[in-house]
């Protein structure tokens, strides 16, 4: 049987169609997004390995995991395509319904620059530009121009291309400094209302977030690579919950840049992979009743090379994977057109072949969860963007 032929007979690989005859659901408050990005360059071969592929074991060599059932093997996800091991949780949301994978996946990016990568996953376009800000800022612009407003928060020290744009935002970082008891803190507040209203506000609402945020959610950041991602995700969940809070949350986490000493089912992108699966059921715990609202994609600015190199990691590659997830997710599936391993099928010879565009994800996101028009996705949240289809993601 041919690639084709094998996807079509024992697995369950969905191979991705337009959403072009489908209406769009009505607009509505109550629906989640949260969107992380994983800087440095997830391997997507790593996260999810195609160990079904005839030349992946060769291709791979050390960093090859052992299939499904073997000691350290993938965790099934299908005949082609299985999980990393760390990712435990994630398995069990997949097995539930909660979670698609998207494989070979990518932005209209093609060069091997983090910097140049993220700012057009960022801003949303086809270069590096960032003087229109971020796809998801202009979003909630759309959004207010339809009278429909979303409050959005960045969980980042500074607020993220992708949020930046004439819609302010709220942002959020874990304090790096010693906690102020409350008798001090009650004093200041009573001196800035005696003598600065405004600056009275600024601290009331520091105050409140931080209360929202939770004492657990003040012990680590997020954005180095070996700090828990936990409680930053427990953090935006408590955000998202509030009855008055943010319905979207950009949150990040670095440490994926994986040159050297990569690891197979242990080792040190093991260790981010389950801090990422930690982070994920963390953020779906804290929701609560909120997660069946809620959409959570997790992606980054490219994938890395399918050979292994001569220091046992992976160099800046092209297509990757990304993930969605979210009780308002028709998971349980695999969302590609699977390009092959073949020598002939790889981009430029080395990468993964991109043939899913992640603005195809991000319009059925936008579309399906907040009722974004077309035309507003094709010409103001991703300008000049008609020929990417929405790919659909959500439940019936």
């Amino acid at each position: 049987m041919d690639r084709r032929q094998f996807i079509n007979a024992g697995t369950t690989l969905t191979l991705f169609g337009p959403l072009a005859n489908r209406a769009f659901a009505a607009a509505t408050d109550d629906a989640r997004f949260v969107l992380a990005i994983l800087r440095g360059g997830l391997d997507g071969l790593a996260a999810v390995p195609a160990y079904g592929e005839g030349r992946y074991q060769s291709l791979r060599g050390a960093l090859a995991l052992a299939s499904p059932g073997a000691e350290g093997g993938v965790r099934k996800l299908d005949g082609l395509f299985g999980l990393h091991p760390a990712l435990s949780n994630l398995h069990r949301l997949y097995t539930d319904g909660d979670l698609a994978v998207a494989h070979a996946v990518a932005s209209p990016y093609r060069e091997r620059s983090h910097f140049d990568g993220q700012k057009v996953l960022e801003a949303g376009g086809t270069s590096p530009s960032t003087s229109d800000g971020g796809w998801l800022n202009r979003a909630l612009e759309a959004l207010a121009d339809e009278s429909f407003g979303l409050g959005a928060i960045a969980l980042a020290d500074t607020v993220p291309l992708v949020l930046r744009g004439p819609v302010t935002v709220s942002s959020w970082a874990p304090s790096r400094l010693p906690d102020t008891d409350d008798d001090t803190l009650a004093r200041v507040r009573e001196i800035y209302e005696a003598t600065d209203p405004a600056l009275a506000n600024r601290l009331t609402e520091a105050l409140n977030a931080r209360d929202l945020a939770g004492a657990a959610g003040m012990e680590n950041g997020m954005r180095g690579g070996g700090r828990q991602l936990a409680p930053t995700t427990a953090a935006a969940a408590r955000f998202l919950a509030a009855a008055d809070g943010p319905r979207i949350a950009v949150i990040e986490a670095g440490g994926w840049d994986t040159h050297a000493n990569q690891g197979a089912a242990q080792g040190t992108l093991a260790t981010r992979l389950t801090q990422l699966d930690a982070g994920l059921e963390a953020l779906r715990t804290e929701l609560g009743p909120v997660w069946d609202k809620t959409t959570v994609m997790v992606v980054t600015e490219f994938g890395r090379t399918v050979a292994v190199n001569g220091t046992r990691g992976t160099d800046h590659g092209t297509a990757g994977v990304a993930f969605v997830a979210g009780g308002a997710v028709a998971g349980g599936r695999v969302i590609s057109d699977w390009p092959g391993l073949a020598e002939r099928d790889l981009y430029e010879g080395r990468d993964l072949k991109p043939t899913l565009d992640l603005r195809a994800l991000f319009k059925g996101v936008l579309g399906e969860q907040f009722g974004l028009s077309a035309s507003a996705l094709e010409t103001r949240v991703f300008p000049g963007s008609g020929s990417i289809e929405p790919v659909g993601v959500a439940r019936a």
